[in-house]
């Protein structure tokens, strides 16, 4: 049992540490993400010890804040986002998320074995290295203000892609782990099931209230066009589970599907208050989840910078490759946005110890890389964009 004032004191203290560790970030030039999960890591279980393990485990109120933050985060960039823009980019975006959860997982499986796992558990750790956090990207893209370039739309597609390989790709390794090998008629199953419900929501939503949405304004609450869409969200946030992806992916489609109404500037604005109230929670965890002192040994950092090294390298490249199409420049762009891997380094690790594939160390080391790509690719990607921005200002202004 949680106690009311206990839980109201990790309130304060999360979110008053994501304020404060944003704004040093930002008064540093970099973006406030990097701050956020900064402060995670000082106010966590590792350094200070004002936020506990236990108050941040699976489905305490912390947690469940945090989720509700992230899922909230991708409505909003979804918001942003039309479905006839995704589909301009689709073959970049195609290629993109595949070669960018192939390379990886290669990589990170042999670089496994060669440490002495076998081939099992190789592909387990493999795992780790495939699953982009779309959370942590999209919030730089969304600070920026830069969600309409070409760019940001690739890196939002291939984000969908991506998940759906990666939730597959997890669900052999796990039923590898088990000894029942793989059913591949089962795996069918449920990549038609994944697809089949992107698509559905994607473009059968998207088309019915493209059709119609004054009825977003018949209930007679100011705010109801707010509410209606709000339980769409946590509705397909919900179902998307259903079908093996993460809850952010049904919020972001619930976010496509309401940018096509004429109320979605309001949307946005009414959106803001919600954003940075709650997404800054599911920052500062993330950061909060990493043990230092499973670190605290030479040959530990040698291999957390080798995994890291790896991890931002394979999926660098596994985007690049995949976005060249748009240019060297822009591929590089959506190469690093494609890097961080956040939380879903940090849900693989945690199967990975449930399943006893990993020690306490070796689940501390992805889960440091986790947060290390996560906190070390913000800002570069800043950095890319605004040095394309001020080129791309600069030759317009010569052709003037």
């Amino acid at each position: 049992m949680h106690h009311a004032n206990e839980i109201l004191l990790a309130l304060f203290v999360v979110f008053v540490a994501a304020q404060i560790g944003a704004e040093i970030a930002q008064r540093l030039k970099l973006p406030g993400v990097v701050g956020e999960i900064a402060a995670g890591c000082v106010i966590g279980p590792s350094v200070l010890g004002w936020i506990t393990p236990e108050q941040i485990a699976i489905g305490t109120p912390l947690d469940v804040l945090a989720e509700i933050g992230v899922v909230l985060l991708l409505f909003s960039v979804g918001l942003e986002t039309r479905l006839e823009d995704l589909k301009k980019v689709g073959k970049a975006a195609f290629l993109v998320g595949v070669l960018g959860v192939l390379v990886p997982f290669g990589m990170g499986g042999f670089w496994a074995h060669a440490s002495g796992f076998a081939w099992g558990k190789s592909l387990f750790v493999a795992a780790a290295f495939v699953a982009t956090s779309a959370g942590i990207t999209a919030r730089v893209l969304q600070e920026l203000g830069v969600l309409q370039r070409v760019e940001s739309k690739v890196i939002l597609g291939a984000a969908v892609i991506d998940d759906i390989l990666a939730m597959l790709l997890l669900g052999v390794v796990v039923s590898l782990q088990g000894g029942e090998g793989f059913d591949p008629m089962h795996l069918v199953m449920v990549l038609a099931g994944a697809i089949g419900f992107i698509a559905v929501i994607g473009w059968g939503g998207t088309r019915v209230m493209r059709w119609n949405s004054t009825w977003l304004e018949k209930p007679r609450s100011t705010y109801s066009p707010l509410l209606i869409v709000l339980g769409l969200c946590l509705g397909l946030a919900y179902v998307s589970t259903l079908f093996g992806l993460a809850a952010i992916i049904g919020a972001f489609l619930a976010g496509m599907i309401a940018s096509e109404t004429r109320q979605q500037h309001t949307l946005e604005q009414q959106f803001q208050p919600l954003l940075a109230l709650l997404t800054p929670f599911f920052f500062v965890l993330t950061g909060s989840k990493i043990d230092l002192h499973q670190l605290a040994n030479a040959d530990a950092l040698i291999a957390l910078l080798v995994v890291t090294v790896i991890a931002i390298v394979s999926k660098l490249l596994g985007g690049f490759l995949g976005a060249l199409s748009l240019g060297r420049t822009s591929a590089a762009i959506v190469g690093f946005g494609m890097v961080p891997r956040g939380e879903v380094g940090v849900v693989i690790a945690s199967l990975g110890l449930a399943a006893g594939v990993f020690s306490d160390q070796m689940y501390a080391i992805i889960v440091a890389m986790s947060l290390l790509t996560a906190m070390v690719t913000p800002p570069i990607l800043a950095w890319l964009l605004k040095r394309n921005m001020k080129t791309t200002a600069s030759v317009e202004a010569d052709h003037a």
